[in-house]
């Protein structure tokens, strides 16, 4: 398994510095759950309010990924940041219902959903 994390803006939408897409990679284990709140602590402090993990090709989340991605919950909720989890396969989800997850981030069946989940509570602009 490669491990790979990367992050990209969503579609058109929402501007870079609302919203980060954070792709988790095949295999969310220590490293690679380090790389995923590396870039999602980056994403915050550039002025995100909103992230998206998509899980698309993660066949395995061990414990200590499941532990830095309570972490990142726990950092993205002190500064009232919503966090998504999209494309998450049916035995990662039954984990994550399991460990408590599903009632901390809203979750979505893909990236775009996630991202209209997202634009549906996103303040109005100018605060309107």
């Amino acid at each position: 398994m490669s491990e790979q994390v990367s992050v990209s803006s969503p579609p058109s939408g929402l501007c870079d510095s609302e919203i980060a897409v954070v792709r988790a990679g095949d295999y969310v284990n220590k490293h690679s759950g380090q790389r995923i709140e590396r870039e999602c602590l980056l994403r915050i402090e550039c002025g995100c309010r909103a992230l998206v993990i998509d899980f698309k090709g993660t066949e395995l989340v061990n414990s200590i990924g499941v532990s830095i991605l309570l972490g990142v919950i726990d950092m993205a909720e002190q500064i009232s940041a919503r966090i998504v989890f999209s494309n998450v396969s049916l035995h990662t989800v039954k984990l994550f219902e399991l460990l408590g997850l599903t009632r901390l981030v809203a979750m979505a069946e893909s990236e775009e959903a996630a991202l209209a989940t997202l634009k549906e509570f996103a303040p109005p602009p100018n605060g309107h």
